[in-house]
């Protein structure tokens, strides 16, 4: 076949094709670059929402505190925390039962929140001398005004069949009928009563609030309790940061931190444990 000068030529030149193939398919082949790992599942955080009274039907609720009809969390949230009053404390939050139904029926895990406010004038003479605290001064019926708040959130959870490890007690600024008074140390008496209510019931107590808002109704005064800090009307990563040290306001372990736009509240956990561990500690599952 190859003995022509053609067939030379064209021999010769087949067999440096071939020469060439030989060498690059010798040739190793590059490196794949690989993926980079999944972060480590003790780094990973959970989104939820929290939702209370602003999400009941249009026009619920106390003539002060009327529903805007705020939405519901999407399924896909993996958590929520619920309100109990409907704002200030001794009123319940009036859908509270469907929001549990709700939550349940997409397994969202749950947790429990309430409002702890100064008691109105009528509300202290009902509560102050009702308490476990003898009534003989006006911290200790405040005290005890505190201590009837929570056991009237508690009834409202049983009613409602709201599973919750945990009530995180909001300490944040009230407007009427019920704002904080000017005097740090009744409004103390009033958030120890709340909770020691919680504790005798056997349940665990967090705090929600902010620097600047515990030092304005409480004062400088450390309880250790876990934290759930929020970044109010900001974007999640201002949220995110809210977990470090500087947004500390009672010396407690930052748990959850919260951001929110005019219509939804939105919520994590921080990071550093695993959220499964967290979940578990202080969330019931549905």
């Amino acid at each position: 076949m190859f003995d022509s000068p053609w067939g030379q030529l064209l021999g010769s030149a087949l067999a440096g094709l071939l020469t060439a193939t030989a060498m690059v398919l010798s040739r190793t082949p590059p490196e794949v670059p690989k993926r980079a790992p999944d972060p480590e599942p003790d780094r990973r955080t959970a989104v939820g929402r929290d939702i209370s009274w602003p999400n009941c039907p249009r026009g619920m609720g106390i003539p002060a505190r009327r529903s805007p009809g705020n939405p519901m969390p999407p399924p896909s949230a993996t958590f929520v925390v619920i309100g109990l009053t409907n704002g200030p404390a001794f009123h319940s939050n009036p859908c509270l039962r469907s929001q549990v139904d709700y939550a349940r029926r997409h397994g969202m895990w749950t947790a429990a929140y309430a409002v702890a406010t100064y008691p109105t004038r009528g509300q202290l003479r009902q509560y102050g001398g009702a308490g476990p605290r003898p009534g003989a001064t006006r911290r200790d019926r405040l005290w005890n005004a505190g201590w009837a708040q929570a056991r009237q959130n508690m009834t409202a959870m049983r009613a409602a069949r709201l599973r919750s490890p945990i009530v995180w007690v909001d300490v944040e600024p009230v407007t009427p009928p019920a704002p904080w008074s000017g005097r740090l140390r009744e409004n103390r008496a009033v958030l120890e009563g709340s909770l020691a209510a919680y504790r005798r019931a056997g349940l665990r107590v967090g705090l929600y609030s902010t620097p600047t808002m515990w030092r304005a109704i409480v004062g400088d005064v450390r309880y250790g309790l876990p934290e759930w800090r929020t970044a109010g009307l900001s974007p999640r990563r201002a949220a995110l940061a809210a977990c470090g040290p500087a947004r500390r306001f009672q010396s407690g372990a930052p748990v959850l931190t919260q951001w929110y736009t005019a219509r939804e509240d939105f919520d994590m956990l921080c990071p550093g444990r695993s959220p499964g561990k967290v979940l578990r500690e202080y969330f019931a599952a549905n």
